[in-house]
């Protein structure tokens, strides 16, 4: 059997054997009319020249573009001295098939952003959209046309790698790629597995990384092929309009594993979930039975600890997370831990290696995150934590070595939980402290001299929401000129752009970026006309697009 050919070395070393297969397959991407990309995997040629782009994509029919482009360019030159501010799109703004949804309203969004001074957009790009039906066939077209819109808008844009998928209850549901769940029908035990054999499908088990079980390619394989892809792909954009990548290493685009199977739906960080260990498929058992038997305890290497109690359960009524004598405080708690959280960083630092070599002399910054799991913060074993892969307790900083990993591949670091306070979160879960985890997630960014990018965990617009995001920004940033921090706002929808909302957020903007904006006014057809002043008055900004 498979499993039977692993070796200690395949958790305890940092070595890499595998190498990338090159392919001569040469394809056409399914674009828009104006547009016709012909793609190379691996090819080091510019699949398009900027003034090809240019030059295809003036004839728009909209007449006001060339007086918006030349006032915002001049408006850009005089920006920007604080931090910058990104605002992340809705999930299925660029849907299945390559397709541009509701572009109307996204054009007239972009403009008003553009106006308000935010400085780009952050696009988040689906591998279950991107190499949805066939490996190694990419369908660009609806990025494409994303990435045009916003240089015509004079935003910069972050594409977000999303390996993962969508929970199937979630509203705009995008799963793995079709062949990808293929695979996964083949071979269950390419995706999470939990003590009661729960399967996640959010995304493919980090204990099969290395091992040729898509087709022939390793994940970590197939990931780099499409990030090599979009760096051909996108090559005349990189560090123009294309000034960041963020690579999605887990669920949600963090680096974690998912806390409970994808069955269950509801939110955790609304509650006192414990979350599952994800260690029973059998990659996951091979190795953690390699290392036992490494250090000649085999009885360690049959499983995850037991005792973990049930999703809901208090654990202090648990036999491993209790505080007083829980066995994750013990050496068989100490080992399973190293090697579960081990076992997380070493993904990472494979995907850190790859993008990091793709992306080198592109002139972009690259960033991962790291999951806001917050809500047993209070607690000596912090079981939410130890079961999404962060090894950090009252008496171990489990985030020191993961932003060390960061630091050593000139990652920028993200994270989530800025508007999040202890006063409101305490009376519904006494346990949980979102500000003491963010301190501690800042305090390790700040330690290590890496760049931050922060975030909001759920769409809150009312004035307490953006004073505590100021707070928490000021926290990392204060008194220190590198590294740098931004801010990426989650996220753009039609609520924002109701008129007290967009008071309060255009307010945000300016106290962070510290940027003048135009004064932006909007007729009745929704069109904005900056005018000359620099000053912005969002008092008389109001936007209401339609979001479908």
């Amino acid at each position: 059997m498979a499993i039977a050919t692993f070796s200690p070395s395949f958790y305890c070393s940092r070595t890499e054997s595998g190498r990338l297969t090159r392919f001569s397959l040469v394809h056409s991407h399914k674009l828009p009319s104006r547009v016709r990309i012909v793609s190379r995997l691996n090819s080091s040629n510019n699949s398009v020249s900027p003034a090809d782009h240019n030059s295809n994509n003036n004839d728009s029919g909209d007449s006001n573009s060339e007086e918006y482009e030349h006032h915002h360019r001049a408006f850009l030159r005089s920006r920007r001295k604080g931090s910058p501010v990104f605002v992340k799109l809705p999930e299925d703004t660029t849907w299945a098939g390559g397709i541009l949804k509701r572009k109307k309203a996204v054009t007239q969004s972009f403009k008003a952003l553009a106006a308000a001074g935010v400085e780009g957009v952050v696009m988040e790009v689906y591998w279950g959209v991107v190499e949805k039906d066939r490996p190694r066939i990419y369908d660009w077209g609806g990025y494409l046309d994303l990435v045009d819109l916003a240089s015509k808008c004079g935003l910069k844009i972050r594409a977000l790698f999303a390996f993962h998928g969508t929970g199937p209850g979630d509203r705009n549901w995008i799963s793995l790629p079709k062949w990808v769940l293929e695979e996964i029908d083949k071979d269950p035990d390419l995706a999470y597995t939990d003590r009661f054999g729960r399967r996640s499908m959010e995304y493919i088990s980090l204990g099969c990384d290395s091992l040729p079980v898509l087709q022939g390619r390793s994940p970590i394989q197939a990931y780099t092929d499409l990030m090599r892809n979009f760096r051909d792909t996108f090559r005349p954009f990189l560090g123009v309009i294309i000034t960041g990548i963020q690579v999605g290493m887990g669920p949600a685009g963090e680096l974690r594993y998912p806390l409970s199977p994808s069955q269950k739906l509801t939110r955790s960080w609304r509650t006192c979930e414990l979350g599952e260990f994800q260690c029973y498929d059998k990659y996951m058992l091979a190795s953690l039975n390699a290392c036992a038997r490494g250090i000649g305890r085999r009885e360690w290497g049959d499983g995850g600890p037991i005792g973990a109690g049930n999703l809901m359960q208090d654990p202090e009524k648990t036999e491993f997370f209790r505080s007083r004598d829980g066995s994750w405080n013990t050496e068989y708690g100490n080992f399973f831990l190293e090697w579960y959280s081990g076992m997380l960083l070493l993904h990472g630092e494979r995907l850190c290696r790859e993008a990091t070599t793709i992306f080198r002399g592109a002139r972009v910054d690259t960033s991962a995150k790291v999951g806001g799991i917050h809500w047993h913060y209070c607690t000596q074993s912090h079981p939410s934590e130890l079961t999404a892969g962060y090894y950090n307790t009252s008496t171990r900083d489990g985030y020191m070595p993961i932003a060390r990993m960061f630091a050593r591949y000139g990652f920028t670091m993200c994270c989530s939980c800025f508007e999040m306070r202890d006063v409101y979160e305490k009376h519904i879960n006494p346990h949980s402290s979102p500000e003491g985890f963010l301190r501690q997630l800042l305090l390790a960014a700040r330690i290590c001299e890496i760049p931050l990018e922060g975030e909001n965990f759920a769409t809150d617009l009312d004035d307490a929401a953006f004073q505590q995001m100021l707070k928490m920004s000021k926290y990392y940033s204060d008194g220190i000129q590198k590294p740098s921090f931004s801010f990426n706002f989650v996220r753009m929808d039609k609520s924002m752009f109701e008129y007290n909302n967009w008071v309060r957020f255009t307010h945000f903007v300016r106290q962070l970026s510290d940027a003048s904006s135009f004064r932006a006014k909007l007729d009745f057809r929704g069109d904005i006309r900056p005018s000359s002043s620099a000053t912005s008055d969002a008092t008389k900004v109001g936007v209401a697009f339609a979001y479908g």
